[in-house]
């Protein structure tokens, strides 16, 4: 069974974007043409030229703002203010997700390479606020960002945490190889597997799995 893979753990932790609600709220559409836009604005490009830095940005250094910032020296306070200054009307509530986070053994955190605020307005939205004991944003790694293992390392640092007994659930496969490095159990949240030696569990719906590992009832949840 799924539950005895996780009879260990005692430390839960979510990424947000497209982990936490799911990909068809299209939430980071609107984060991806801010950041184009902020692109274009700081750096004087055309958009095509802001989406090819954004895309370099991402495989070279993990997000945008690590692009930015180490290329160009860029403030990261406005960009992530700016970027994240997003409607979240597309976003549900998920009663059934809520519960089962709420039921999960243990200390439980979010991990986000978004801002620790707007990671507060969307678990608002979805209602799943009060349920997390932390919430942390890029801001609390240092602006390192997910997958470099200095941005693990002082965020997990600063929680607390130890990765021996604790499990990762991430929409991308690449920031699961440190969790996994360290000893973590990985789940990968996405419509498609992705497989991958660090990789432990694939789900395409967060709420169905946390079933599986909590045994509480979910006639909201589509099996």
């Amino acid at each position: 069974m799924v539950k005895d893979r996780f009879s260990h753990v005692s430390a839960w932790v979510f990424d947000l974007d497209n982990t936490l609600y799911p990909p068809h709220a299209r939430l980071f559409d609107q984060i991806e043409i801010r950041m184009t836009n902020w692109v274009m604005q700081e750096l004087r490009v055309d958009r095509d030229k802001a989406d090819q830095l954004r895309q370099y940005y991402w495989k070279t250094y993990g997000t945008t703002l690590a692009g930015l910032m180490r290329e160009h020296g860029v403030d990261p306070a406005p960009y992530l203010h700016d970027v994240h200054d997003i409607s979240m009307e597309h976003l549900e509530v998920d009663p059934a997700l809520a519960q089962h986070i709420r039921s999960l053994p243990g200390r439980k955190i979010v991990y986000t390479n978004g801002s620790a605020p707007y990671a507060e307005r969307v678990l608002a939205a979805r209602g799943l606020a009060g349920l997390f004991d932390a919430v942390y944003g890029v801001e609390h790694a240092d602006f390192h960002p997910k997958p470099d293992w200095a941005a693990f390392d002082a965020v997990f640092a600063r929680d607390g945490l130890m990765p021996e007994v604790a499990a990762m659930f991430e929409d991308d496969p690449r920031n699961l190889a440190v969790p996994h490095a360290l000893g973590m159990r990985t789940v990968h949240v996405a419509p498609d597997p992705a497989p991958a030696d660090h990789i432990h569990h694939h789900t395409d719906n967060l709420t169905t799995f946390l079933h599986q590992l909590v045994d509480a009832a979910c006639p909201d949840t589509k099996e």
